[in-house]
């Protein structure tokens, strides 16, 4: 074990490693991201910043162990580092530390997220280089959803199909844990029974919590299904799919239906809300429409699977920041109590809804990093007897 006091936390992309530092209080210290990682690269580290060649995932890591180092949170001073792994598929359900049989339980789950878990294990891989004596831990953002109700996850196809792991695992998991833990200090209540939560951000998905576990949630077997997203199209008809593959092969098919759908596909180019917002055009005012119709739609049917609704709750980029998108969402709501206050909600108050209102809505600053800090403090906890 390392003698040091804070944990690093990394979320490692295609081309970058975002990253915090937390004390042994779970405060945040130190954040920053690595980006350009294989096309020229640049550091960021609180407010300062500089250019760097980091050709590949292990050159940006040492960078950032380097600079961290400078701070007095370099390998040293870290009792570990723990990892945002994006799936963990049916055996990885809870945050552990990595061993080599966790490492290849990991490997194992990529095809089930070839876009996102092969990074992960690139920042893995790195760190057992360049600091080898460092614990490594990881959370799932499957993980939440891990124990929800077997007739949520599965698809209605046969065993042969369901061997290959094709089922509904739901992302964003690391943001609802952290939801469910800040939401009580918030509110200065206990979490409600019957949530509904709204992860809206460049990803987007939505969950059913009932008393703090997840029953049901809208993205599935990828983070492609359920809403509207940045770039992503969201629920299709899978014989849509399969035209678009006939149309235009498979990898075309892969890139328009992940990196050009979406608010992207609808508008004309722009994925993100806050520009989407300051341009009056036809095309980008149809994109937010339908991102906030999806978002109602699919949030009904979640009700379903809660049996009612006792609270909404907001987090995310666009739902901690995007009036106008909650405004519209709750106004979907509004018949069953969720009534907004437009005060409150033009101040990003942490109620947006009237203090009659009989289904309270609450915007909840997103924490993954500090969630999975918080899980590997509990791991070491646990394994010292503490």
């Amino acid at each position: 074990m390392s003698a040091g006091r804070d944990t690093l936390v990394l979320n490692t992309g295609s081309s970058s490693v975002k990253f915090a530092v937390f004390d042994a209080q779970l405060h945040p210290r130190l954040s920053g991201v690595a980006e350009g990682i294989g096309s020229g690269g640049a550091l960021r580290v609180g407010a300062s910043s500089e250019s760097l060649d980091l050709p590949d995932h292990e050159q940006a890591l040492a960078a950032v162990l380097s600079r961290l180092a400078d701070q007095g949170s370099g390998p040293d001073q870290l009792v570990a580092v723990a990892h945002r792994v994006v799936h963990g598929g049916t055996e990885l359900t809870a945050p552990t530390a990595l061993t080599a049989t966790v490492r290849a339980k990991i490997e194992a789950c990529v095809p089930l997220a070839p876009l996102h878990n092969p990074h992960a294990l690139s920042a893995i891989d790195a760190l057992a280089q360049l600091a080898p004596d460092l614990p490594q831990y990881a959370s799932f953002d499957t993980a939440f959803h891990a124990d929800a109700p077997e007739v949520a996850r599965r698809y209605a196809l046969p065993p042969e199909a369901e061997a290959l792991g094709l089922r509904r695992y739901g992302f964003h998991g690391l943001s609802y844990a952290a939801l469910c833990r800040r939401l009580p200090d918030i509110s200065q209540r206990p979490l409600p029974d019957r949530l509904l939560a709204f992860h809206l951000g460049n990803g987007a998905s939505i969950c059913a919590i009932r008393e703090g576990r997840s029953v049901a949630t809208t993205m599935g077997y990828s983070p492609l299904e359920g809403l509207t997203m940045g770039t992503r199209v969201g629920s299709l008809d899978a014989n849509a799919a399969l035209r678009l593959v006939e149309e235009l092969g498979l990898s075309r098919s892969k890139t328009l239906l992940n990196s050009h759908s979406g608010l992207a596909g609808l508008s004309g180019g722009i994925s993100d809300m806050r520009r989407l917002e300051q341009t009056d055009t036809p095309e980008t005012q149809f994109a937010i429409d339908h991102f906030c119709y999806w978002a109602i739609r699919h949030g009904h049917s979640l009700i379903g699977a809660l049996g009612g609704l006792d609270a909404i709750a907001f987090t995310g980029g666009i739902g901690e920041h995007s009036r106008l998108v909650r405004a519209r969402i709750l106004n979907g709501f509004d018949w069953l109590g969720a009534t907004p206050d437009a005060a409150r909600n033009a101040e990003n108050a942490p109620r947006i809804t009237r203090d009659t209102a009989a289904v309270p809505a609450w915007i909840v600053a997103a924490e993954e990093e500090r969630q999975i800090a918080m899980d590997t403090h509990a791991l070491i906890a646990t394994a010292a007897g503490g």
